[in-house]
Protein backbone atom coordinates (compact mmCIF):
# COMPACT_ATOMS: atom_id res chain seq x y z
CA UNK A 1 0.00 0.00 0.00
CA UNK A 2 1.69 3.26 -1.33
CA UNK A 3 2.49 5.90 1.85
CA UNK A 4 -0.07 8.68 1.48
CA UNK A 5 1.58 12.53 0.21
CA UNK A 6 1.67 14.94 2.84
CA UNK A 7 -0.44 18.19 2.62
CA UNK A 8 1.32 21.53 1.18
CA UNK A 9 0.50 23.08 4.00
CA UNK A 10 -0.66 22.41 7.48
CA UNK A 11 -1.37 24.93 9.83
CA UNK A 12 -3.21 24.45 13.07
CA UNK A 13 -4.16 26.94 15.84
CA UNK A 14 -2.19 30.49 14.21
CA UNK A 15 -2.51 33.49 16.04
CA UNK A 16 -0.75 36.86 14.94
CA UNK A 17 -0.78 39.19 17.96
CA UNK A 18 0.10 42.67 18.25
CA UNK A 19 1.04 44.82 20.84
CA UNK A 20 -0.97 48.08 21.63
CA UNK A 21 -1.62 50.96 24.20
CA UNK A 22 -4.64 49.60 25.32
CA UNK A 23 -3.66 45.62 24.85
CA UNK A 24 -2.62 43.01 22.44
CA UNK A 25 -4.42 42.91 19.69
CA UNK A 26 -5.33 39.68 17.81
CA UNK A 27 -5.41 40.44 14.22
CA UNK A 28 -5.34 36.16 13.34
CA UNK A 29 -7.27 33.77 16.03
CA UNK A 30 -6.78 30.19 16.29
CA UNK A 31 -7.22 29.66 12.30
CA UNK A 32 -6.24 26.08 11.18
CA UNK A 33 -6.40 24.72 7.43
CA UNK A 34 -4.46 22.33 5.20
CA UNK A 35 -3.21 22.98 1.75
CA UNK A 36 -3.22 19.92 -1.18
CA UNK A 37 -2.31 20.18 -4.98
CA UNK A 38 -5.21 22.77 -5.07
CA UNK A 39 -7.00 26.54 -5.41
CA UNK A 40 -8.14 27.62 -1.40
CA UNK A 41 -9.79 30.55 -1.30
CA UNK A 42 -9.62 32.78 1.58
CA UNK A 43 -12.46 35.61 2.02
CA UNK A 44 -14.07 38.38 3.99
CA UNK A 45 -14.63 41.74 4.48
CA UNK A 46 -11.13 44.22 4.92
CA UNK A 47 -9.61 43.79 8.48
CA UNK A 48 -10.78 40.23 8.93
CA UNK A 49 -6.93 38.51 8.68
CA UNK A 50 -6.95 37.27 5.40
CA UNK A 51 -3.29 38.61 4.07
CA UNK A 52 -2.50 38.82 7.46
CA UNK A 53 -2.50 35.00 7.36
CA UNK A 54 -0.89 34.54 4.50
CA UNK A 55 2.00 37.01 5.70
CA UNK A 56 2.36 34.92 8.45
CA UNK A 57 2.63 31.58 6.53
CA UNK A 58 5.63 33.48 5.38
CA UNK A 59 6.79 34.73 8.38
CA UNK A 60 6.82 38.12 7.06
CA UNK A 61 5.14 39.51 10.00
CA UNK A 62 7.35 42.06 12.04
CA UNK A 63 8.27 42.88 15.16
CA UNK A 64 6.94 43.64 17.86
CA UNK A 65 4.09 41.54 15.73
CA UNK A 66 3.95 37.90 17.46
CA UNK A 67 2.83 34.81 15.25
CA UNK A 68 1.84 31.45 17.29
CA UNK A 69 0.80 28.06 16.37
CA UNK A 70 0.54 24.29 17.27
CA UNK A 71 2.31 23.74 13.99
CA UNK A 72 2.68 25.83 10.51
CA UNK A 73 4.33 23.07 8.44
CA UNK A 74 5.21 23.30 4.80
CA UNK A 75 5.67 19.64 3.36
CA UNK A 76 6.13 18.22 6.73
CA UNK A 77 8.90 20.82 7.91
CA UNK A 78 8.07 23.19 10.74
CA UNK A 79 8.41 26.73 9.58
CA UNK A 80 7.97 28.46 12.92
CA UNK A 81 11.96 26.41 13.89
CA UNK A 82 13.38 27.85 10.60
CA UNK A 83 16.24 30.60 10.91
CA UNK A 84 15.58 34.20 9.56
CA UNK A 85 18.08 32.54 6.75
CA UNK A 86 16.56 29.36 6.36
CA UNK A 87 13.04 31.14 5.36
CA UNK A 88 14.63 33.20 2.66
CA UNK A 89 15.52 29.89 1.27
CA UNK A 90 11.51 29.46 1.38
CA UNK A 91 10.62 32.98 0.23
CA UNK A 92 10.17 32.55 -3.31
CA UNK A 93 11.78 29.65 -3.82
CA UNK A 94 8.86 27.33 -2.34
CA UNK A 95 6.35 29.71 -1.40
CA UNK A 96 5.78 32.79 -3.76
CA UNK A 97 3.54 35.64 -3.10
CA UNK A 98 1.68 37.90 -5.41
CA UNK A 99 0.70 41.15 -3.86
CA UNK A 100 -2.17 43.17 -4.31
CA UNK A 101 -0.87 46.27 -6.95
CA UNK A 102 1.82 45.50 -8.93
CA UNK A 103 2.69 49.76 -8.88
CA UNK A 104 3.86 49.11 -5.15
CA UNK A 105 5.41 46.00 -5.68
CA UNK A 106 8.17 46.14 -8.83
CA UNK A 107 11.07 48.19 -8.35
CA UNK A 108 10.07 51.35 -10.40
CA UNK A 109 14.31 51.83 -11.30
CA UNK A 110 15.13 48.44 -13.02
CA UNK A 111 13.78 47.33 -16.19
CA UNK A 112 11.23 44.29 -16.12
CA UNK A 113 13.72 41.31 -17.31
CA UNK A 114 16.49 42.99 -14.59
CA UNK A 115 13.60 42.21 -12.16
CA UNK A 116 12.58 38.56 -13.37
CA UNK A 117 16.28 37.83 -13.70
CA UNK A 118 17.01 38.56 -10.47
CA UNK A 119 14.07 37.02 -8.88
CA UNK A 120 15.35 34.03 -10.57
CA UNK A 121 18.93 34.24 -9.99
CA UNK A 122 18.15 34.13 -6.24
CA UNK A 123 17.21 30.80 -6.27
CA UNK A 124 19.10 29.09 -8.93
CA UNK A 125 22.44 28.96 -9.67
CA UNK A 126 22.25 30.41 -13.04
CA UNK A 127 24.33 32.29 -15.63
CA UNK A 128 22.88 35.84 -16.78
CA UNK A 129 22.28 33.61 -20.14
CA UNK A 130 20.45 31.48 -18.38
CA UNK A 131 18.27 33.98 -16.01
CA UNK A 132 17.25 35.88 -19.51
CA UNK A 133 16.08 33.08 -21.07
CA UNK A 134 14.18 31.65 -17.72
CA UNK A 135 12.66 35.53 -17.48
CA UNK A 136 11.89 35.52 -21.25
CA UNK A 137 10.06 32.07 -20.93
CA UNK A 138 7.92 32.97 -17.89
CA UNK A 139 6.72 36.71 -19.95
CA UNK A 140 5.45 34.35 -22.91
CA UNK A 141 3.93 31.67 -20.00
CA UNK A 142 1.85 34.71 -18.85
CA UNK A 143 0.64 35.53 -22.58
CA UNK A 144 2.49 38.53 -22.90
CA UNK A 145 2.67 39.17 -26.78
CA UNK A 146 5.91 40.99 -27.10
CA UNK A 147 8.19 39.91 -24.57
CA UNK A 148 11.18 41.35 -25.59
CA UNK A 149 10.23 45.17 -25.09
CA UNK A 150 8.48 44.13 -21.86
CA UNK A 151 11.99 42.55 -20.78
CA UNK A 152 13.68 46.52 -21.74
CA UNK A 153 10.54 48.25 -20.23
CA UNK A 154 10.42 49.50 -16.60
CA UNK A 155 7.46 48.98 -14.66
CA UNK A 156 5.44 53.05 -15.04
CA UNK A 157 5.05 51.53 -18.91
CA UNK A 158 3.04 48.72 -17.93
CA UNK A 159 -0.66 48.90 -17.42
CA UNK A 160 -2.56 47.41 -14.41
CA UNK A 161 -3.20 44.07 -16.44
CA UNK A 162 0.22 44.22 -17.82
CA UNK A 163 2.15 44.90 -14.70
CA UNK A 164 -0.07 41.53 -12.90
CA UNK A 165 1.18 39.43 -15.17
CA UNK A 166 4.74 40.53 -14.96
CA UNK A 167 4.75 40.28 -11.11
CA UNK A 168 3.04 36.62 -11.52
CA UNK A 169 5.69 35.73 -13.83
CA UNK A 170 8.52 36.78 -11.54
CA UNK A 171 6.96 34.94 -8.87
CA UNK A 172 6.51 31.49 -10.69
CA UNK A 173 10.09 31.76 -12.01
CA UNK A 174 12.10 29.98 -9.05
CA UNK A 175 9.04 27.45 -9.66
CA UNK A 176 7.56 27.59 -5.94
CA UNK A 177 5.63 24.85 -4.80
CA UNK A 178 2.99 27.42 -3.19
CA UNK A 179 1.39 30.59 -4.65
CA UNK A 180 -0.30 32.93 -2.36
CA UNK A 181 -2.55 35.09 -4.44
CA UNK A 182 -3.37 38.50 -2.17
CA UNK A 183 -6.05 40.07 -4.22
CA UNK A 184 -4.43 39.91 -7.38
CA UNK A 185 -7.30 40.75 -9.83
CA UNK A 186 -9.17 43.50 -7.35
CA UNK A 187 -7.30 46.70 -9.45
CA UNK A 188 -7.62 45.14 -13.03
CA UNK A 189 -11.17 45.19 -15.02
CA UNK A 190 -13.25 42.53 -15.88
CA UNK A 191 -11.82 41.15 -18.98
CA UNK A 192 -8.25 41.40 -17.59
CA UNK A 193 -9.48 39.98 -14.39
CA UNK A 194 -10.38 36.83 -16.73
CA UNK A 195 -7.59 36.91 -18.48
CA UNK A 196 -5.21 36.93 -15.58
CA UNK A 197 -7.55 34.67 -13.61
CA UNK A 198 -6.79 31.66 -16.49
CA UNK A 199 -3.24 32.27 -16.75
CA UNK A 200 -3.11 31.19 -12.97
CA UNK A 201 -4.95 28.60 -13.14
CA UNK A 202 -3.51 26.88 -16.23
CA UNK A 203 -0.04 27.32 -14.44
CA UNK A 204 -1.16 25.76 -10.94
CA UNK A 205 -2.76 22.99 -13.37
CA UNK A 206 0.74 21.94 -15.36
CA UNK A 207 3.30 23.21 -12.22
CA UNK A 208 1.00 21.06 -9.59
CA UNK A 209 1.33 23.32 -7.32
CA UNK A 210 -1.01 24.97 -4.39
CA UNK A 211 -2.65 27.96 -4.75
CA UNK A 212 -3.78 30.53 -2.00
CA UNK A 213 -6.07 32.90 -3.88
CA UNK A 214 -7.18 35.79 -1.15
CA UNK A 215 -9.75 38.17 -2.39
CA UNK A 216 -13.18 39.84 -1.08
CA UNK A 217 -15.14 38.96 -4.31
CA UNK A 218 -17.24 35.55 -3.31
CA UNK A 219 -18.73 35.30 -7.01
CA UNK A 220 -15.03 35.43 -8.13
CA UNK A 221 -13.75 32.56 -5.65
CA UNK A 222 -16.81 30.34 -6.00
CA UNK A 223 -16.31 29.86 -9.74
CA UNK A 224 -12.22 29.65 -9.40
CA UNK A 225 -11.34 28.13 -6.36
CA UNK A 226 -11.62 24.47 -5.40
CA UNK A 227 -12.34 24.86 -1.06
CA UNK A 228 -13.14 27.98 0.54
CA UNK A 229 -12.16 29.45 4.15
CA UNK A 230 -14.97 32.24 5.50
CA UNK A 231 -12.85 34.40 8.07
CA UNK A 232 -14.54 36.95 10.21
CA UNK A 233 -12.53 39.20 12.81
CA UNK A 234 -9.36 36.89 12.81
CA UNK A 235 -11.15 33.52 12.49
CA UNK A 236 -12.62 31.36 10.37
CA UNK A 237 -16.07 30.61 11.05
CA UNK A 238 -17.16 28.18 7.63
CA UNK A 239 -15.09 26.04 5.14
CA UNK A 240 -17.11 25.05 2.17
CA UNK A 241 -16.37 23.58 -1.38
CA UNK A 242 -16.27 26.67 -3.77
CA UNK A 243 -19.20 25.34 -5.58
CA UNK A 244 -21.17 24.85 -2.72
CA UNK A 245 -20.02 28.64 -1.53
CA UNK A 246 -24.01 29.95 -2.17
CA UNK A 247 -25.42 26.93 -0.12
CA UNK A 248 -23.35 28.65 3.08
CA UNK A 249 -25.05 27.95 6.24
CA UNK A 250 -23.24 30.66 8.79
CA UNK A 251 -25.31 33.83 9.51
CA UNK A 252 -21.77 35.99 8.73
CA UNK A 253 -21.42 34.03 4.83
CA UNK A 254 -25.05 34.41 4.52
CA UNK A 255 -24.74 38.35 5.17
CA UNK A 256 -21.74 38.51 2.90
CA UNK A 257 -23.94 36.68 0.03
CA UNK A 258 -27.07 38.68 0.78
CA UNK A 259 -25.27 41.86 0.30
CA UNK A 260 -23.97 41.10 -3.49
CA UNK A 261 -25.95 42.11 -6.43
CA UNK A 262 -26.96 39.35 -8.20
CA UNK A 263 -28.62 39.27 -12.51
CA UNK A 264 -30.79 36.20 -11.73
CA UNK A 265 -32.58 37.58 -8.48
CA UNK A 266 -32.59 40.77 -8.84
CA UNK A 267 -34.04 43.30 -5.74
CA UNK A 268 -35.06 46.66 -5.31
CA UNK A 269 -32.69 47.29 -1.76
CA UNK A 270 -29.96 45.26 -0.97
CA UNK A 271 -29.09 43.59 2.52
CA UNK A 272 -26.95 45.26 5.02
CA UNK A 273 -24.35 42.68 6.79
CA UNK A 274 -25.40 42.57 10.15
CA UNK A 275 -22.82 41.49 12.57
CA UNK A 276 -23.03 39.77 16.13
CA UNK A 277 -20.44 39.76 18.87
CA UNK A 278 -20.85 36.18 19.26
CA UNK A 279 -19.38 35.49 15.83
CA UNK A 280 -16.18 36.11 17.46
CA UNK A 281 -15.68 33.75 20.07
CA UNK A 282 -17.85 30.60 18.89
CA UNK A 283 -15.60 28.01 19.22
CA UNK A 284 -16.75 25.90 15.95
CA UNK A 285 -16.34 26.44 12.64
CA UNK A 286 -19.10 25.64 10.41
CA UNK A 287 -18.34 23.00 7.40
CA UNK A 288 -20.64 22.46 4.47
CA UNK A 289 -20.47 19.33 2.22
Amino acid sequence: MSEQMPNLVDVDDLWVKFPTRTGMFDAVRGVSFSLGKERLGIVGESGSGKSMTGRALLRLIRKPGIVEAKQMKLMGEDLLSKTEQEMRDVRGQRISMVMQDPKFSLNPVMTIGDQIMEAYSLHAKATKRDAKDKAMEMLKAVTIRDPDRVFRAYPHEMSGGMGQRVMIAMMLAPDPEILIADEPTSALDVSVQGQVLSIMDRLVEERGMGLIFISHDLNLVSSFCDRVLIMYAGRVVETCRADKLHEAQHPYTRGLLNSLPRLDQPRDRLEVLKRDDAWRDAASVVETS
